[in-house]
């Protein structure tokens, strides 16, 4: 437990994360930088600047119940601690999403509204059903349904984003890029710790096989509903004449996992984020003794 202690402490993350790659930031991003005027000025891009951010809204209002709500069943005062920092690290990330809602137009008083509008219905059945576990204490299906399921496609998907976003949009790259350094931890520490909880209670196994299964099904349904929506695949193409007309060009050589990011179809990139979030599962979950579940395809 030395080196666990040692990796995940309260002293580690204060040096890498409020005084390391935080340092000198505003609502994870330089205290210069906006929004791109015409995305807050252009009703279109405006609507899907904030359609977006209110599913990364969402996905991290449920991560900060989750890790807040593991305190008090984690098994021991390490797994406390570090919970305790990623507790923070989760309500930053809410904080910083929600800033950007307020950046792009939307009132303080109408936030929880415009989420509860535009939020996913298979990301809200994703959060519910992580959600259960937590309200039971079950420690072990809820960290792997945390820390390695929900942080892992956080991961994934601001990872994306970040691809798309680094020379388009700068500030919400680098608001993105601090919550992928956040998610690299919270992935890691799944992994160090559910490897031993499931070599001592390995009865878990099979219930958190399932609840993978089930959180990958209402994942995959997100992804699909974004991708195969064939208006906002429209308006899509619109908002990226609108902003280079504007002369606010994306990475035309930007990459992400050898698929250009700016020229892919809807289907490539739901394709390739898909397929990328579920190796990842697999492997991790293969490294702490699980076996990977395949739901159905949406």
């Amino acid at each position: 437990m030395g080196d666990f202690l040692s990796g995940y402490s309260i002293q580690r993350w204060l040096e890498s994360c409020p005084q390391g790659y935080l340092m000198d930031t505003e609502y994870g991003h330089k205290t210069n930088e906006k929004e791109p005027d015409i995305v807050v000025e252009d009703p279109l891009l405006k609507e899907q600047a904030i359609s977006l951010t209110v599913q990364l809204v969402a996905g991290e209002r449920c991560a900060l119940a989750a890790s807040s709500g593991l305190i008090n069943a984690a098994p021991d005062e390490a797994s406390k601690r570090f919970l305790a920092t990623q507790t923070l690290d989760e309500a930053r990330h809410v904080e910083v999403f929600t800033q950007r809602l307020l950046d792009l137009g939307v009132k303080r008083n109408e936030v929880d509204d415009v989420v509860a509008k535009y939020a996913n219905p298979n990301l809200v059945k994703f959060a519910e059903t992580l959600l259960e576990k937590v309200d039971k204490k079950d420690f072990v299906a809820g960290v792997v349904g945390q820390n390695i399921v929900l942080e892992g496609m956080a991961f994934s998907v601001f990872e994306l984003l970040h691809t798309g976003m680094e020379k388009a949009n700068p500030k919400f790259a680098h608001t993105l890029a601090g919550t992928i350094a956040d998610e690299r931890r919270h992935v890691g520490f799944g992994e160090n710790r559910i490897g031993s909880l499931i070599r001592q209670y390995p009865e878990k196994k099979q219930e958190v096989e399932q609840l993978q299964k089930e959180m990958t099904y209402y994942m995959l349904a997100t992804f699909a509903d974004r991708f195969r929506d064939q208006s906002a695949m429209a308006e899509r193409e619109r908002a990226q004449e609108l902003m280079a007309k504007e002369g606010i060009q994306g990475d035309d050589s930007a990459e992400y996992h050898g698929v250009n990011v700016a020229q892919a179809s809807p289907e490539e990139l739901e394709a390739v984020l898909s397929n990328t979030v579920l190796s990842e599962f697999k492997k991790r979950l293969d490294r702490v003794g699980i076996e990977y579940q395949s739901p159905d395809r949406p």
